[in-house]
């Protein structure tokens, strides 16, 4: 199996963005010229991004899809876009702009039919958000907290040919260190294909979740920040 270690490509007000916590009030770091910065990983290796519209799962709606839609233009390997994409037409015109994996959250929560027709339409394309926070599923750009367990989400779309983005927000943007026991928890849960987020903070966590079975890592803070060498990263592809 493939293995990714995947940079995370936020965006919010044009710029590359990292948030504490997935908290619109703690922006950590804000660059310029998101395009560029991924040109920058892929210069470095990276087979795959991971590019999210802040503004788009702040409103409910994407908001970048230009800068998106070039970043796609820009290199030959994977993409998987997330943030505010709740409308069939939306998924549809990323897919058909060659967008690999389309990740859908919220809308997995509140129209459960629509991700189905979409999984079936697209199979192997979406990507089902598990945010969770205090082990509960978070909605609107991690704003509200349902009351269903990550477990739920997974149980709810496995059949489907589709995979999870599972992020621990209680972790996430802190750079300590990702939760082991919650990673190899979900990734045992199903057969499908599931990536790892948040807190992932060094190669060791790279080397667990690789270990573990996950699919893949999602880096954004730990790789802005220098903690994490890419380059001695990527070499935990594969």
């Amino acid at each position: 199996m493939v293995f990714l270690v995947i940079p995370a490509i936020d965006i919010k007000d044009g710029k590359v963005t990292r948030l504490i916590q997935g908290d619109f009030n703690r922006i950590a770091i804000q660059l310029e010229n998101p395009v560029e910065i991924a040109r920058k990983w892929v210069e470095l290796g990276a087979k795959c991004l991971h590019v999210i519209d802040l503004d788009g799962a702040y409103h409910g709606s994407l908001r970048h899809q230009d800068i998106i839609l070039r970043i796609r233009e820009s290199f030959d390997g994977e993409i998987q876009v997330g943030g505010g994409i709740r409308e069939r037409k939306v998924v549809e015109t990323l897919i058909e702009s060659g967008i690999d994996r389309v990740i859908l959250g919220t809308v997995a929560i509140r129209n459960q039919s629509m991700v189905e027709e979409l999984a079936n339409s697209f199979p192997g394309r979406i990507m089902v958000a598990v945010d969770s926070k205090e082990d509960r599923v978070a909605v609107d750009g991690w704003r509200e907290k349902s009351q269903l367990r990550p477990q739920d989400i997974i149980k709810q779309f496995e059949e489907l040919e589709v995979s999870f983005l599972y992020t621990n927000i209680d972790v996430e943007g802190l750079v300590s260190g990702a939760d082991y026991k919650r990673i190899e928890h979900i990734v045992n849960m199903t057969e499908r294909d599931v990536y790892v987020a948040g807190g992932i903070s060094s190669l060791e966590d790279i080397s667990f979740a690789k270990e573990s079975g996950a699919k893949g890592v999602v880096i954004g803070s730990a790789l802005y920040r220098g903690k994490i060498d890419f380059s001695k990263a990527i070499k935990l592809q594969g």
